[in-house]
């Protein structure tokens, strides 16, 4: 299923805002990167569809710069608070509903949140997060935490599992577990490509990584769970 393209606006294009701008870039998205710093603006010129040196805390540079029009806001303004929050309210002026922002401090994210932030971000919490259950579970390549309950894992298809249907494998009503998605790669090895939400019928294959929703406590388990 091919997503639909859409335009985004990342504001600071530092560490995580360039990183944040080129990967969204790469994924087919039309990308507008703005930041004061003009060396910034510059590494990325050639890379993502739009990088302008302007001062986001002025809303009519924003709306000039074509902010105003992007479907996902992204500020990436983490070193100094007082712009990122004038970011934001400038942001909200102009009428853009989905905005997601970083924050470095708790009060930072309270803040953010009290704004109508959509979604705010600990970058380093977060990854902290991930790579603490891979140093607790060493096969889960990844590790996404979406509540306090439930988090997505990927994992590595056992040898257990190959050759086998999602049908036969029963994971949800035997292991607690939902598939959601199977990551394989391409014919010529080229590409992975990612099947979402598979079919009953579909049998998993050596190399597959397997993304599996469930309960913390559950994935917890997941070593045991998955006979390994």
């Amino acid at each position: 299923m091919k997503l639909k393209r859409k335009q985004f606006g990342v504001i600071g294009l530092g560490r995580f805002g360039s990183a944040m701008a080129t990967t969204l870039t790469e994924l087919g998205h039309d990308v507008i990167g703005v930041d004061a710093d003009e060396s910034r603006v510059q590494q990325l010129a050639d890379v993502i569809t739009q990088a302008l040196q302007i001062d986001a805390t002025d809303e009519r540079t924003l709306r000039a710069a074509g902010v105003r029009d992007v479907d996902v806001a992204v500020v990436s303004i983490g070193e100094n608070i007082e712009s990122s929050l004038l970011v934001v309210m400038q942001l909200r002026e102009l009428g853009i509903r989905t905005i997601v922002a970083k924050a470095v401090t708790p009060l930072h994210g309270r803040i953010l949140e009290k704004l109508g932030v959509s979604r705010v971000i600990f970058p380093e919490r977060e990854m902290a997060v991930r790579v603490a259950h891979s140093l607790v579970m060493p096969n889960v390549l990844d590790y996404i935490e979406l509540s306090r309950d439930f988090s997505i894992v990927e994992v590595p298809a056992p040898d257990a599992f190959v050759g086998r249907t999602l049908k036969q494998l029963e994971l949800r009503p035997r292991l607690g577990l939902t598939l959601i998605a199977i990551k394989r790669r391409s014919p010529d090895s080229r590409v992975i490509v990612t099947n979402i939400a598979p079919a009953a019928d579909e049998e998993i294959r050596p190399g597959d990584t397997l993304a599996l929703l469930g309960s913390n406590e559950r994935l917890n388990q997941l070593d045991q769970l998955l006979g390994r």
